[in-house]
């Protein structure tokens, strides 16, 4: 697990790699990723967009941007949490990914939560610094 608090939001990542969705024979590896954001603050917040940087195991960079997450901009009110899970293919059998969300508080005051970087490593190649 990996987490990290900013700005009193916690996101917390659990990846997991899916053998069953992979083809290492055809340069194929997936992952799936739950992600757990808890409000510790004192006002209701809302995720309004992403922002993901993921790296391979080449060292190329993906840049993914959107509004909110797997369509939806929750409103996290103090000590409420949201989850959700999606996933990420790779030609590569490793590799990190590491981002922000972006907020706005109840005065439609935007701010940038950081999402803590976490490695993606298969079975096949055990745990990598990345």
């Amino acid at each position: 697990m990996y987490s990290k608090i900013t700005h009193e939001i916690e996101v917390a990542v659990e990846p997991q790699y899916l053998a069953d969705q992979s083809r290492p024979e055809a340069g194929r590896w997936f992952w799936a990723y739950t992600i757990t954001i808890r409000n510790h603050g004192a006002q209701s917040v809302q995720l309004m967009a992403r922002h993901w940087r993921i790296t391979d195991g080449n060292g190329r960079l993906e840049d993914v941007k959107g509004p909110g997450v797997v369509g939806e901009q929750p409103t996290l009110a103090p000590g409420e949490s949201f989850s959700y899970t999606s996933g990420c293919p790779l030609p590569t059998p490793s590799g990190i990914m590491v981002g922000a969300y972006r907020f706005e508080d109840q005065h439609g005051v935007g701010f940038d939560v950081d999402i803590p970087a976490f490695s993606l490593d298969s079975p096949q190649t055990g745990r990598v610094i990345n």
